[in-house]
């Protein structure tokens, strides 16, 4: 599988920004999905956002899709999360991770993980 890693996470403020990303490795082949996940304690994993490789479709979870902006530079093998208008919720391990087929929002589905990356978001 592509290794990942993820960084940008931090300390901010509700109302602030933030902008994560996930750096592969090498780069994916043609049908791979690359996704954010975040995770609080005793919470399962849950969907955040995704893109695909070969057409840069965008898929997002509802509480987010008008704050948070998905993208990709190919070039640099590096997926990015922008995350405006951070609120207390949205704070969490974010997780990057990779799947070589179609779009799911199912963490277990997923057969690469980064490490994680912490964002706080105070009130």
């Amino acid at each position: 599988q592509v290794r990942l890693v993820e960084s940008g996470g931090g300390l901010v403020q509700a109302g602030e920004s933030l902008r994560l990303s996930c750096a592969a490795s090498r780069r994916t082949f043609s049908g791979y999905v690359t996704a954010w996940f975040r995770q609080t304690p005793g919470k399962e994993r849950e969907f955040v956002a995704a893109i695909t490789w070969s057409g840069g479709v965008t898929y997002y979870e509802d509480s987010v899709k008008d704050r948070f902006t998905i993208s990709r530079d190919n070039a640099k093998n590096t997926v990015y999360l922008q995350m405006n208008s951070l609120k207390p919720e949205d704070t969490a391990v974010y997780y990057c991770a990779a799947r070589g087929a179609t779009m799911t929002r199912d963490p277990s589905s997923f057969a690469s993980w980064g490490q994680g990356t912490q964002v706080t978001v105070s009130s």
